[in-house]
């Protein structure tokens, strides 16, 4: 009974776009007649324009749901940032993607937490949040690759445009019914906490290094004072990295013959450059340019981007189904 309430729940996720998209398409007809008429054509052009967008987002909405589901698109995330080349730039441009997509997460009422970061003040080496709710992987799968920004940093003195890189890699975030992981498969080490956060952090073992024996994965936490707390963030961590990696093998074993859009974190080319001087952010994997970086980078614009990389992601794969 389940599984044909969810086959009845998918087909009208098809059904009822495609007769709303067949009423659009008889009122797109009317208005093309009311252009004939040189009183109604001023109204009927109007109504024209408005329909367009409709159409085209009700067509969308149809290419979304013939596609085959990724389950893991409406998981949590586990997003990793990481101080590219450009020195200290480098490091407080990884600080602003961190507040960006905190405060992006705010504004969809997600849960956002930091997990392990290493930074010194503003300046942020690595980041990595956890940022819960639903379909939040789906959003921030895109996010993915090298970000680079193009602006005049605090420091300099003359005025010149500096170029710096940010890495980011976003994980979908994996359950114990997603991953299994032995106990015996795992190699647990304990070590002097470093950098700031008092005597007590300096003095204790509480940072944990977790290997992962089969996969080779290593993950170190010392984000906390406590050593359990630390072990618990780590495991978090490497969970999320094993389930993509799977993810990914099977992606893989199905599209061996396409590039895929979106990959896990590939650092090899860059996916997005934010220039400060031109007031503009523009994601090159699609060729999207928007003049409005502070609200980007409040995280009020992002979506708009994001929406524009959902469709070109569907339409892809809709035609490595053909």
């Amino acid at each position: 009974m389940a599984r044909l309430s969810k086959e009845l729940s998918d087909a009208s996720n098809v059904v009822e776009p495609y007769k709303r998209l067949l009423e659009q398409y008889s009122e797109l007809i009317e208005l093309q007649q009311m252009l004939n008429t040189p009183s109604l054509r001023s109204m009927a052009q109007e109504e024209r324009e408005v329909l367009l967008g409709s159409i085209a987002a009700t067509e969308q909405e149809i290419i979304s749901a013939l596609l085959p589901k990724d389950s893991a698109e409406q998981a949590g995330a586990i997003l990793e940032i990481r101080a590219g080349t450009g020195g200290d730039e480098a490091s407080l441009f990884c600080g602003d993607l961190l507040q960006m997509y905190e405060k992006y997460a705010l504004l969809r009422g997600w849960k956002f937490s930091t997990v392990s970061m290493i930074n010194d003040g503003e300046r942020v080496r690595e980041a990595i949040a956890q940022v819960s709710g639903r379909g939040v992987f789906g959003k921030l799968m895109f996010e993915s690759g090298v970000h680079r920004v193009q602006r005049v940093p605090a420091t300099e003195t003359q005025g010149r445009i500096h170029t710096s890189t940010a890495t980011v890699a976003v994980l979908p975030q994996a359950t114990h019914v997603h991953v299994d992981i032995k106990e015996s498969d795992l190699r647990i080490d304990v070590f002097r906490a470093s950098g700031k956060g008092g005597q007590h952090v300096n003095t204790t073992d509480s940072a944990v290094r977790v290997t992962h024996l089969p996969s080779g994965v290593v993950v170190e936490n010392q984000q906390e004072r406590s050593q359990i707390q630390n072990k618990e963030k780590a495991l978090l961590i490497l969970r999320a990295r094993l389930y993509e990696r799977e993810r990914q093998r099977l992606a893989n074993e199905r599209r061996a013959s396409r590039n895929k859009l979106i990959g896990s974190g590939d650092r090899s080319e860059k996916c997005r450059t934010y220039n400060y001087a031109q007031n503009r952010v523009t994601d090159h994997r699609i060729n999207f340019s928007l003049y409005d970086i502070e609200g980007f980078m409040n995280g009020t614009a992002l979506q708009l981007v994001i929406d524009q990389l959902r469709i070109q992601h569907d339409l892809d794969e809709l035609a490595s189904m053909e």
